[in-house]
């Protein structure tokens, strides 16, 4: 229920307010849709946690770049394995985590 809010609340920020500070972000994926990829994918706790430190971080002081967000741990199997119906890649990281990766030939 929270996290159905919290997403609907992303989401309307990215269709209406982004268009005032278009291309202004320094990372990629941009901050609000690092925001939402954390708070589909992790616990709630995690997903403020890390989206507050990429946005205190999205400034002239540091470089940017590309920076995906991490999977805490995996929840779920998948039931379907064709390619359109893969919604995010998950990449491994050293530490037993996962990068979250959009797929973009998804059609959900």
């Amino acid at each position: 229920m929270i996290r159905n809010v919290l997403l609907k609340l992303l989401w309307l920020y990215q269709k209406f307010f982004t268009l005032i500070g278009f291309g202004s972000c320094r990372y990629y994926p941009s901050c609000s849709e690092f925001a939402r990829l954390n708070f589909e994918n992790n616990s709630i706790s995690s997903a403020f946690y890390h989206s507050f430190t990429r946005i205190l971080r999205c400034n002239q002081f540091f470089d940017g770049g590309i920076e995906y967000p991490l999977l805490d741990k995996l929840s779920c199997k998948p039931k379907e394995m064709g390619i359109d119906s893969i919604k995010y890649w998950l990449v491994p990281n050293k530490k037993n985590r996962f990068y979250i990766i959009k797929n973009f030939s998804y059609k959900g």
